[in-house]
């Protein structure tokens, strides 16, 4: 399989990616505001306002350990109700959870939250249990992306929503050649200024490159089993948001 644009053996993928979000967990924030001019705010913003999660539903966010997407969920759904359901976070690194636990200590909403430290691949969750499963910025860091497209299926009510949020597709090659410049030149760079870090972000940025683009991981997503698939692209395919039915 691939870790960037290098070719490593499967068993030692998890590893390294686990490695990379240890370094960066502490900068990570700061580091999306840098690398996407704050942009990344209103792609989260929009990505929860089209999910539109009522306070009886059952949401687990899969790699969210920094708290971004299910922040927002939570904030959707009190504005509805007093009283909404406790939100999951799922994340495989401790590093990235412990940041995410310390903003919602932060902002007095620890309690609203189930925090656990899990596999995408192999998630700890009974069937048939939530009715939201979002992924932001996670999916294309998995080893076996059919595996977690299997796993989101599994742990979905029937009627369950698949929302995920990635970097995707820029098809228009004008704009391609320079996000592609931005991306390569700047953002390692940015990496090192910022945090010290630039083979992490080097590593992020070729990731992006490596997976599906729109169509193709529609077609994952189907090929899972989910109905009704779709995806929209945001700020000219840098991102999409793709969805899916559980029926």
């Amino acid at each position: 399989t691939h870790f960037g644009f290098e070719t490593v053996d499967e068993s030692e993928k998890e590893g390294r990616v686990r490695e990379v979000f240890q370094k960066v967990a502490d900068n990570y924030d700061v580091m999306n505001d840098a690398m996407s001019f704050g942009v990344h705010r209103l792609w989260k913003d929009h990505f929860v306002g089209k999910i539109n999660p009522q306070p009886h539903f059952k949401c687990l966010d899969v790699a969210g350990g920094t708290g971004d997407i299910a922040f927002r969920l939570h904030k959707h759904m009190s504005n509805i109700s007093s009283d909404p359901e406790k939100i999951v976070i799922c994340d495989i690194n401790p590093d990235m959870l412990r940041v995410g636990q310390d903003r919602a200590v932060a902002k007095l909403i620890r309690d609203q939250f189930e925090w656990v430290e899990g596999n995408a691949e192999s998630l700890p969750f009974e069937d048939g249990s939530f009715d939201v499963y979002t992924i932001a910025f996670g999916i294309r860091n998995c080893t076996h992306i059919d595996q977690v497209l299997a796993e989101a299926h599994r742990v979905l009510k029937r009627g369950g929503v698949f929302m995920c949020l990635e970097f995707s597709d820029v098809s228009n090659p004008i704009l391609s050649n320079i996000y592609d410049r931005y991306s390569f030149d700047v953002i390692p760079v940015m990496g090192q200024l910022i945090a010290g870090d630039f083979e992490s972000y080097k590593y992020l940025v070729e990731s992006i490159r490596k997976f599906p683009d729109q169509a193709s991981f529609a077609g994952m997503i189907s090929d899972a089993g989910f109905d009704h698939v779709a995806y929209e692209d945001l700020t000219f395919g840098v991102t999409a948001i793709h969805s899916g039915v559980k029926l």
